[in-house]
């Protein structure tokens, strides 16, 4: 590579980004030795020429710390990153935790994080493991579809696409027949490892949501659409595990080694009355649905329906039915 004015500087900067950091910093001798590594041995480069360029970074926003070293030695570093490294690893943790991301893709994620540092932090951070939850093809579609349903969002355009699920030959099915899903999307929201559109499915008027690597053939109409003031957080709080039902007033009795699984799901804010020494009340707004019986079920002895009655007959129906399954009486 020819050295040059600019070609110096891009490198002088490349080099402080890449190899310096808090705990890492290089003298002016380390430097000239690494801008001769990339130029050439016979590259010569002035000291006063480098502290120059570093003022000249320094104007344009790039920040050369200085301090002092061993026998007065100053050492250069770039510390002023755009993430705190905790920050890079919640990023590099929901990557490798996402279901529906490729293998192939997690590593390009991650290899992209690690450039937004130095080498030393990067090494830190973890490298994609098999964890067999990878998915599939469905990936390239959820990848298009996420930018079509930011797109709408933000433009406020009714969305259209079909919507399906797979049946026990591991076949994709539509549901309706195939017709065409007409939405007003309201968010898209992270949820349970899979992504969700949240909006208010024209056909009823409903608030509902749709797994987004289950639509298919998705594309923006013209037509806009005025948004309702309408409380994502608490139709999420309200959704379990994401099914639909309608909304009614719960009181369940839980074991009291079960209080901050409570707390975790409904928050700090949730009304928890104590019962005795053993058992707390929780009384909370939620959906009826096949998702609440079965969350309520998982905790098995530990948790029991006071109210409503009808919420009480689902939780026996399915008691019944698991007595039958085992042959029990």
């Amino acid at each position: 590579m020819e050295v040059n004015n600019n070609t110096r500087l891009l490198q002088l900067q490349e080099i402080l980004s890449k190899e310096t950091d808090e705990l890492h910093e290089l003298s002016m001798k380390e430097i000239m030795e690494k801008l001769k590594f990339v130029f050439g041995p016979e590259a010569n480069f002035d000291k006063r020429t480098l502290k120059r360029d570093m003022e000249v970074l320094e104007e344009a926003g790039f920040e050369v710390i200085q301090n002092k070293g061993d026998f007065g030695k100053t050492l250069y570093s770039y510390q002023d990153r755009v993430f705190e490294t905790y920050q890079l690893r919640l990023l590099n943790d929901a990557v490798l935790s996402a279901k529906f991301i490729t293998e192939k893709e997690k590593k390009d994620l991650i290899q992209r994080i690690k450039n937004l540092t130095s080498k030393h932090i990067a090494k830190t951070l973890p490298d994609p493991l098999l964890f067999n939850q990878s998915a599939n093809d469905g990936y390239q579609l959820v990848k298009l579809n996420i930018d079509h349903v930011h797109t709408a969002i933000a433009e406020q355009k009714v969305l259209l696409y079909q919507y399906g699920k797979y049946n026990m030959k591991k076949e994709f099915e539509y549901n309706r027949d195939g017709s065409t899903y007409e939405v007003e999307p309201y968010a898209l929201i992270w949820q349970n490892d899979f992504y969700y559109l949240i909006g208010r499915f024209r056909g009823t008027g409903e608030m509902r949501h749709y797994r987004l690597d289950r639509m298919r053939n998705i594309r923006l109409s013209e037509e806009r659409f005025r948004k309702e003031e309408i409380n994502i957080q608490d139709y999420v709080d309200q959704s379990f595990h994401m099914f639909a039902g309608e909304n009614t007033w719960i009181k369940v009795q839980f074991h009291a080694s079960l209080l901050n699984v409570v707390l975790d799901r409904f928050g700090l804010d949730a009304s928890i009355q104590q019962v005795d020494e053993e058992h707390f009340l929780l009384s909370t707004k939620a959906k009826m649905s096949t998702g609440l019986v079965a969350w309520i079920m998982q905790w098995g002895r530990k948790a029991k329906v006071v109210s409503p009655e009808a919420l009480k007959e689902e939780v026996r129906e399915e008691v019944r039915a698991m007595f039958e399954g085992y042959g029990l009486e």
